[in-house]
């Protein structure tokens, strides 16, 4: 299996056709259409449904997309690991994180690098924990920004110098808007909506609420998101309100409110422990690091 192969299939798949996939290759459709169907009969696998006019992946062709994506990032991350140590400094990084006004240190550390080295390149990547640490253990990142409760044992790290507050995302026009902090009375019986990785890892969830006064297993939960963004458009809906953090959802059509007792996660950027970072990772980290004295 080469991975010319694996790039023309990730492309088949991206663009849902044939004709499509080869405009954007460059290549004859007839000579994708050839290394598409040795693919299969190298895998022994059908990997696209075929249609007059468009092809959709079957299971198999799911399982292998995702895989072939992996595959790719991985190159990509060595060909910037060597192609760095050049004394022209560029390449990519790639970070990892969840939703969290702590990025905007990150952010703002990318930014400075940027400047001072136009040639190199970031890539953000959002998902939860465990998104996150599942693509760090694989090397698809160099760091990850994990929202505290995290088991950190397998990785080196730095505490960055901000704190989120639990609270309420509720339409404008919710009762509770009136109020200057939510308790764990007002959330008896109310419809919520809670981060997926919260209810995922018990331990976690129930850390924090306990601290809140309530336990989690109690709430009626009914819905779940990953990322804020799609959970308010459920609070909007008059689905529920959302328990989430502070910071995060900048509309005016939205109120939030802070827990009380208040109820505050730390913020952790993580790599793996003995990690060999390409340039720009290094520089990255060394301006994140002097960054973070100043702040002290």
């Amino acid at each position: 299996m080469e991975l010319r192969v694996l790039r023309y299939f990730l492309s088949v798949a991206r663009e849902g056709s044939m004709t499509g996939a080869a405009a954007a290759l460059n290549i004859t459709q007839p000579t994708l259409s050839r290394q598409i169907k040795d693919l299969e009969t190298e895998l022994g696998r059908q990997l696209f449904i075929r249609s007059s006019h468009s092809m959709s992946l079957t299971a198999d062709g799911m399982a292998l997309r995702r895989r072939a994506e992996e595959i790719i990032d991985m190159v990509n991350m060595a060909k910037t690991e060597l192609s760095s140590k050049n004394e022209n400094i560029a390449g990519d990084i790639y970070i990892g994180g969840g939703e969290t006004d702590g990025m905007s240190l990150i952010a703002d550390v990318i930014s400075r690098l940027q400047k001072k080295f136009p040639a190199i390149r970031c890539h953000l990547y959002s998902g939860n924990a465990e998104d996150v640490t599942e693509r760090l253990d694989k090397g698809l990142l160099d760091f990850g920004i994990l929202i505290e409760p995290t088991n950190l044992s397998k990785y080196d790290y730095l505490t960055l110098p901000a704190k989120d507050i639990w609270g309420l995302l509720m339409p404008k026009d919710h009762p509770l808007t009136r109020k200057d902090f939510i308790t764990a009375a007002d959330l008896a019986d109310l419809p919520l909506i809670c981060s997926r990785q919260i209810l995922q890892n018990n331990t976690a969830g129930n850390d924090i609420f306990r601290k809140f006064g309530t336990d989690i297993n109690k709430l009626n939960i009914v819905a779940t998101y990953n990322l804020i963004f799609n959970a308010a458009l459920l609070v909007s809906r008059g689905v529920g309100c959302a328990l989430t953090l502070d910071k995060l959802v900048k509309d005016d059509n939205f109120c939030f409110k802070p827990l009380y007792p208040q109820v505050c996660s730390g913020l952790n950027i993580v790599w793996k422990k003995s990690r060999t970072f390409s340039t720009p990772a290094e520089f990255f980290l060394e301006m994140l690091q002097k960054k973070l004295k100043k702040t002290v």
